[in-house]
C-alpha cells in the first residue's frame, strides 16, 4: 500500500525458468475442468506469501530481479490454474505481426514504469517491469463479454528507504509480507476458486507492479486495457489483508455503485466480520486508477499495523486463516456482481483535492501513532495503536484515543491530521487535543524524526 505516513543485476534462475515455462505456452485447461475445494485454503495462502516475502526476492522492488521472479511465479501459477493469457508476447519476433498466432499469448503485460519518485531517484528513463494478467472466461455466452477485475499489487519497497517507515534500517530487505504479498496471494486463491467454478461474467485476474512508486502498474493497465474498460462492471482490490485483528475488516468503495452496500453487507455471513464499510472509492491503492475511469470499486483491507513499510513485515506474522476468511467473503461479493442479470449502477464523486500529505514527499516528522483506517462516525482521527517509546507514547496517547486537534488545527479525518502533522518539523512542541472514552484531554508532545 502506498501512503505518506502512510500518505507518504542479476536475474535469478528461478525467474528464468518460470519465464521460459510461461513463454512456451503452458497447456491451458478449460476453467472448471479440475476439482478444487469450495472454500479458501489458508495453507496455500501462507505458502504463496512465504514465497513472495522470502529474502531471496529482496522485497520485490519494481525493476529488480526479485520483482521479475515474483511476476514469473504468479504467471506460472496462472498457467497451472488453466487461466487464459490476455497479452501478446511482443518480445518474440514472430509475435509482432498484425495477426500473431495462438502461441504468442503471455501473462506478462510489460511496460516501462516512469514516475516522479523514480525521477527523484535518478531514474527519469524509468525501469522495465510487468503486470501479470489472466482471464477466467465467463460461463454465460450472453454475459461473458462483461468483466469483473480482481487485482492486487505484488511489488514492495525492496531495499529502498524511499517510503520506508524505518530509514534507520538502511538497505535492509523490506519483504512486505502483508504489503502486499497477502493481497497477491488472496487474488491467486480467488483465481483458483473461480477457475474451478466460473461465474456468468468473465473475471480478469491482475497483479500490478509499480504500486509503491505511485500506482504505476494499475495506471498502465487502465490506459492499455486488455479488455474494453466500458465492459468492466467492477474492480475489487486487495491490499494488506493478512493481519486480521479483532475480526475487523475494512472495505472501501461501497458508495461507488448503488448496489454495493447491500452486496457487501449480504456477503458478511457468519462468522461475520466487524465490518467497516467506507464509501470513498479513491485511496492510496490501485482501485483509485479504476475509479478515476468511472468503474465501481472495492478495496479490502485489514488495517495498518506497526510493521507497515518496515523490515519487520515478515511472513511469520501473517494470519493466513484470517486472510482465507477475507477471500471467502470477497468470493461471495465477486459471485454476486458477476452472476447478477443487470450491471451495477456506478456512482461518481469528484477526486479529493491534492493535499500535502498525499504527495508522498512530506517532512520526516514523526509522531508514532497508528491510525485506524476504518475512519468512524465521529470527527477526528482514531488511533488503533501507538509505537512504544515514540513521541505519541511519551505524550500519553493510547490505542482508542481520537485526536481532534493537532497544533491548533482541527482534525476531522486522516487527511486533515496528516496536513497538520506535516506542517511541523522534528523537535517542534505541539498541543494535541484528544478524546478518551468521550473525555476531552490535552497533552503537549515533542515531535521526533523518522529513524531516531
Amino acid at each position: 500500500m502506498r501512503t505518506a505516513l502512510l500518505l507518504r543485476g542479476r536475474r535469478r534462475s528461478i525467474a528464468s525458468a518460470a519465464l521460459l515455462l510461461v513463454a512456451a505456452g503452458c497447456r491451458t485447461l478449460s476453467p472448471g475442468s479440475h476439482a478444487a475445494p469450495a472454500s479458501p485454503d489458508p495453507h496455500r495462502i501462507q505458502r504463496d506469501i512465504a514465497y513472495l516475502a522470502d529474502d531471496r526476492l529482496e522485497g520485490r522492488g519494481t525493476g529488480t530481479a526479485g520483482n521479475d521472479s515474483a511476476a514469473a511465479f504468479i504467471a506460472h501459477r496462472d498457467a497451472m490454474l488453466g487461466l487464459r493469457p490476455l497479452s501478446v508476447d511482443t518480445a518474440r519476433v514472430e509475435c509482432r505481426s498484425a495477426s500473431p498466432n495462438a502461441g504468442c499469448g503471455t501473462y506478462l503485460q510489460r511496460f516501462v514504469a516512469r514516475g516522479a519518485e523514480l525521477a527523484h531517484a535518478g531514474r527519469p528513463e524509468g525501469v522495465a517491469t510487468q503486470n501479470v494478467v489472466a482471464l477466467v472466461p465467463g460461463r454465460d455466452p450472453a454475459l461473458s463479454g462483461q468483466y469483473v477485475v480482481i487485482g492486487a499489487h505484488f511489488d514492495h519497497l525492496g531495499r529502498s528507504t524511499n517510503g520506508a517507515m524505518d530509514p534507520e534500517a538502511g538497505n535492509a530487505i523490506r519483504n512486505g509480507a502483508d504489503d502486499n504479498a497477502s493481497g497477491a496471494a488472496a487474488v491467486l486463491e480467488l483465481a483458483r476458486l473461480l477457475a474451478a467454478h466460473p461465474t456468468r461474467r468473465s473475471v480478469v485476474i491482475v497483479h500490478f507492479s509499480g504500486e509503491e512508486l505511485g500506482l504505476l502498474g494499475s495506471q498502465w493497465f487502465v490506459e492499455h486495457p486488455p479488455v474494453p474498460l466500458d465492459s468492466v462492471d467492477a474492480m475489487l482490490n486487495f491490499d494488506m489483508v493478512g493481519r486480521l485483528k479483532n475480526d475487523r475488516l475494512i472495505v472501501y468503495g461501497v458508495s461507488t455503485a448503488t448496489e454495493l452496500p447491500g452486496i457487501v453487507q449480504g456477503a458478511n455471513t457468519a462468522p461475520a466480520f466487524d465490518l467497516k464499510a467506507v464509501g470513498d472509492g479513491y485511496g492510496p491503492s490501485d482501485q483509485s486508477s479504476f475509479y478515476a475511469k468511472g468503474i465501481p470499486v472495492l478495496h479490502f483491507f485489514t488495517d495498518l499495523h506497526e510493521d507497515y513499510h518496515r523490515a519487520t513485515d515478515d511472513a511469520s506474522k501473517i494470519d493466513s486463516v484470517g486472510a482465507a476468511r477475507v477471500v471467502a467473503m470477497a468470493g461471495r461479493v465477486v459471485r454476486d456482481i458477476a452472476d447478477r442479470d443487470a450491471r451495477l449502477t456506478p456512482v461518481r464523486v469528484a477526486a479529493p483535492a491534492p493535499t500535502m500529505s498525499s504527495s508522498g514527499q512530506g517532512s520526516n516528522v514523526y509522531l508514532g501513532s497508528i491510525p485506524d483506517m476504518s475512519g468512524g462516525d465521529e470527527p477526528g482521527l482514531r488511533l488503533s495503536g501507538v509505537r512504544a517509546g515514540s513521541p505519541a507514547d511519551v505524550g500519553g496517547l493510547k490505542a482508542g484515543d481520537v485526536i481532534v486537534e493537532f497544533g491548533g488545527k482541527v482534525v476531522k479525518d486522516l487527511y486533515s491530521y496528516s496536513d497538520a502533522l506535516y506542517a511541523h518539523q522534528p523537535g517542534d512542541k505541539v498541543a494535541v487535543v484528544y478524546l478518551r472514552n468521550g473525555e476531552r484531554r490535552t497533552t503537549t508532545i515533542t515531535l521526533g524524526a523518522r529513524g531516531q
